[in-house]
């Protein structure tokens, strides 16, 4: 989103983070802009029986975090690396210094921020009254259609695993499992060497 150059001018600092490791905790106050250069990020929170929700999942490229710190309010879910990661940290008031000085990033971050309100009302109402065919189905759309920009009609390899599609899905990764391979006797996807093909 925001180019190397610029987060370093701005006095960003690249911190080295192993796959499990917490990046911030739920609760925690809101003090940098981060955005990935390498690795992989999920945002997370825990219900009362200990069941993960994932919120989101973030890779090369991405930033995360941004709503609370720009509403000075703590996390409200925690991130952690699920690969090794390379990330760079920004203090939350250079970041403001860097949006006023630099509008189109502004531009890039409002629509990012968009990108992933309209993700979330998807799957909101998607986990909350869809079968789990559906449910998968619709996410691996989302994936290929928002995020990688493959058009319809052409073959798309999903990138995300079943324990991710799970986890974004609300359901058990048996139940993902299961609808895949349903998917598939019905002609909605394909599998090759283990790969999930749309």
């Amino acid at each position: 989103m925001v180019t190397e150059d610029l987060l370093i001018a701005y006095g960003a600092k690249k911190v080295c983070f192993s796959k499990g490791e917490i990046i911030f905790n739920q609760g925690d106050s809101s003090r940098y802009f981060y955005q990935i250069i390498n690795g992989g990020v999920k945002m997370n929170n825990f219900n009362d029986d200990g069941k993960e929700f994932v919120q989101g999942i973030f890779s090369d490229g991405d930033s995360f975090g941004e709503p609370p710190m720009l509403i000075k309010e703590c996390y409200p879910a925690n991130a952690v690396a699920i690969a090794a990661s390379e990330i760079y940290l920004l203090r939350k008031e250079r970041f403001v210094e860097l949006l006023m000085a630099n509008p189109e990033i502004l531009f890039k971050l409002t629509t990012a921020l968009a990108k992933r309100l309209y993700f979330k009302s998807i799957m909101a109402s998607e986990i909350s009254s869809q079968e789990p065919e559906h449910r998968v189905l619709k996410l691996i759309d989302y994936f290929k259609t928002k995020i990688s920009k493959i058009p319809e009609d052409k073959p798309y390899r999903v990138e995300i695993t079943r324990q991710q599609i799970a986890d974004l899905t609300g359901l058990r990764v048996e139940t993902v499992i299961r609808s895949i391979k349903s998917l598939e006797k019905k002609g909605e996807l394909n599998i090759s060497s283990r790969k999930v093909y749309r």
